[in-house]
């Protein structure tokens, strides 16, 4: 079965190409509020960054079929010594935006990802109560659902040709709220400035709330793991993307450069480009 990938140059608080209820999952990792890589200064506030993922949660539950999942890589920030409830925040807002809050599973990165910190640190340094700031090896992975979803609805060949293997399911762990797994490492080859979730994360979540042939979007695509790992597994993508510099990214990693082998040669790759967007451009 032929897939289709489209990538949006543009700001994904409007969706206007996507119709209403047209995609069967988003997964997504916004960018870090005040992260010092990524997209510095995209952000003026913490109330702007809270407004962005107010608009977009709202374009995400117009644009998603009834009954079907959104997913969101996210956590709290320790920004200047103020740390930002940031998971509390999106759940709320997702809710307000019509979501029922189905679950939330905690993404615990290898022990040797950090080691004592400029962060942690401190301590050494000054081994007196007051001191502490814990170094984080956890995120979040929050699951919202649209209304219910209709298990009648999906034909019998697209359940078997989709079906979960329960032997991976049982080995990773997948049924735990803690999902070990490894992070993507600074300076990988496509992942350069761009702070990345590993193939493992949408893996997971396409398989699991996903039929074959569907559609899966990421508004804050980033390099593209999102679609890559949907085309990987016979769905189609949508990915959302506000960085022109990161086209030609995508598009490798998805594997329309040469890499035509090792895929479905009817698949398709479209980019369309809004008129006006530059970096930053989210008021």
């Amino acid at each position: 079965m032929a897939t289709t990938h489209k990538l949006i140059i543009g700001n994904c608080m409007s969706m206007e190409e996507i119709p209403d209820a047209t995609v069967h999952l988003m997964i997504t990792s916004p960018p870090y509020f005040n992260a010092p890589f990524d997209y510095k200064g995209l952000f003026k506030n913490y109330g702007q960054f809270l407004g962005v993922l107010n608009r977009v949660a709202r374009e995400v539950f117009r644009v998603l079929k009834k009954g079907r999942i959104a997913v969101l890589n996210i956590d709290d920030m320790l920004v200047n010594g103020e740390k930002f409830p940031i998971v509390a925040d999106t759940t709320k807002i997702f809710i307000d935006a019509g979501f029922q809050y189905r679950d939330r599973i905690i993404w615990k990165k290898p022990d040797g990802y950090l080691r004592i910190s400029r962060r942690s640190g401190v301590l050494l340094q000054n081994p007196y109560p007051m001191y502490f700031y814990p170094d984080n090896l956890l995120e979040s992975i929050l699951i919202f659902q649209k209304e219910k979803f209709d298990y009648r609805s999906i034909p019998k060949d697209i359940r078997e040709a989709s079906k979960i293997d329960t032997k991976e399911f049982s080995d990773k762990k997948w049924y735990m709220t803690l999902w070990a797994m490894n992070n993507v490492m600074p300076g990988s080859r496509l992942e350069k400035d761009i702070a990345a979730f590993p193939e493992e994360l949408p893996y997971r979540v396409i398989k699991l709330f996903s039929y074959k042939g569907e559609t899966v979007l990421d508004p804050f695509v980033g390099s593209g793991t999102t679609m890559k790992v949907a085309r990987d597994l016979g769905r189609n993508s949508i990915g959302i993307e506000i960085k022109k510099s990161l086209i030609p990214i995508v598009k490798k990693k998805l594997g329309f450069e040469g890499q035509s082998d090792l895929y479905n040669q009817n698949d398709t790759f479209e980019v369309t480009i809004r008129e006006g967007v530059k970096l930053g451009c989210i008021s």
